[in-house]
């Protein structure tokens, strides 16, 4: 896009800066305009005009609180402003790779975060067919530059300096499989490329999507263990897409407005194990005990539905896509230092009695600041018994997949 002499750069619908699940009160929406008499960086064909805008109210990947507003980007707009004074622009500086790139979650996801301003490199790997959507995306006028490696001899370069790296890699969920179906298969994929994230960029932020997760991460987390990296700040089984549901869902139940909706969802990432808090949301909204049960079981079975509506052509790979790349964005700007950001996760955890659990996390430079135990108190009757319904599956779950890498010890 060719620039003038002052560019708009608008936090809204149209630019992403994640969203937050914030447990602290939400404040009225305010707008921060800082005049430019330079341009600032610009990516996704943003237009020129005269001013920088930021809406507290309006953000692509979700909703955004004035306090977090004032606290991070007020700041961060102030100072691109000073350098763009002293003929200076605001630079992307984090380097992202994509395993399984060229997949039905893959290619969509690349999309999304090739739009992201913080992104410089966008590594995307894959066994075949990657060299082309690497192509296709080279031609976004977005900072990041893309680079494509495939197979397995290309998978140390496309990780080396890597700042996140995201797995999506892996089968798909057909009509009547569950995601238990999935484990003889996607969890030797997970194993092969969590040891290649090991041996060359151990300190990345590692997202898992690969299913199930509730035993996928797991497996993570013994093969970076006796590869001697482990960090369990800095793994994550992205569990966002439930969130992205309930939100949905309950904003379309209730008919609220989309952007004002939380709803935190914890436990872990399949059937029962997903548990959405309804009790929990913001705002504070009543729900009656039919309510209740009709939006928690469709919530946990939001991935049947997709996989049965599309009779055999695939499972949620569009919304995954999306919730992923919420996720990304929040990571990516915790390591860029905004120090208010939260998302729901699929993590160590000591808030139950199990070794992994989903819940709220605070995201900051060095991975999970803190667990928020906050959202498991005071829980409604149904919830309750759900969470301990809940527990023997995913315990259950967890176990399997540490046993097939203790069963498989891990390549040096």
């Amino acid at each position: 896009m060719a620039t003038t002499s002052a560019t708009t750069f608008s936090i809204g619908s149209t630019v992403s800066f994640g969203s937050r699940g914030n447990p602290l009160p939400q404040s009225k929406p305010f707008v921060a305009r800082f005049t430019s008499p330079n341009s600032l960086a610009s990516f996704s064909g943003l237009k020129a005009a005269t001013y920088v805008n930021c809406e507290s109210e309006s953000s692509f990947f979700g909703k955004e609180s004035s306090g977090a507003l004032r606290g991070s980007f007020v700041p961060k707009a102030q100072k691109a402003n000073q350098k763009s004074q002293n003929g200076l622009q605001p630079v992307a500086s984090y380097k992202v790779a994509i395993l399984g790139a060229a997949g039905g979650i893959g290619q969509p996801l690349a999309l999304l975060i090739k739009m992201s301003p913080l992104v410089s490199a966008l590594n995307l790997y894959d066994i075949a067919n990657v060299k082309g959507v690497a192509a296709d995306l080279s031609h976004c006028n977005t900072p990041s530059q893309v680079q494509d490696f495939t197979g397995a001899s290309e998978l140390g370069n496309c990780l080396k300096g890597v700042n996140v790296v995201v797995i999506p890699a892996g089968v798909p969920r057909k009509p009547g499989m569950t995601r238990d179906d999935l484990f003889n298969i996607n969890a030797n994929i997970v194993k092969t490329l969590v040891e290649a994230v090991a041996d060359n960029c151990p300190d990345a932020f590692i997202h898992i999507i690969s299913n199930p997760v509730n035993s996928t991460v797991p497996i993570a987390a013994e093969v970076l263990k006796q590869k001697g990296v482990y960090d369990p700040k800095k793994l994550f089984g992205v569990t966002t897409l439930d969130v992205v549901r309930a939100n949905t869902f309950v904003a379309q139940k209730k008919n609220l407005k989309l952007i004002d909706v939380d709803v935190p969802v914890v436990g872990g990432h399949a059937g029962i194990t997903i548990l959405p808090l309804l009790s929990k949301t913001k705002p504070s909204v009543n729900f009656t005990n039919e309510e209740v049960e009709q939006l928690t079981v469709r919530i946990q079975n939001a991935g049947t539905e997709v996989v049965e509506a599309k009779a055999g052509a695939g499972s949620a790979t569009l919304s995954m896509a999306y919730a992923a790349a919420r996720f990304v964005e929040s990571s990516l700007r915790a390591l860029d230092g905004d120090g208010d950001v939260y998302e729901c996760s699929f993590v160590q955890s000591d808030l139950t009695d199990l070794p992994f659990f989903a819940s709220r996390i605070k995201l900051g430079r060095k991975g999970i600041e803190a667990l928020i135990p906050s959202d498991l108190s005071g829980l409604s009757e149904y919830e309750e018994k759900a969470l301990e319904a809940l527990k023997p599956e995913l315990k259950a779950s967890i176990e399997k997949g540490i046993a097939f890498v203790q069963k498989q010890p891990v390549t040096a």
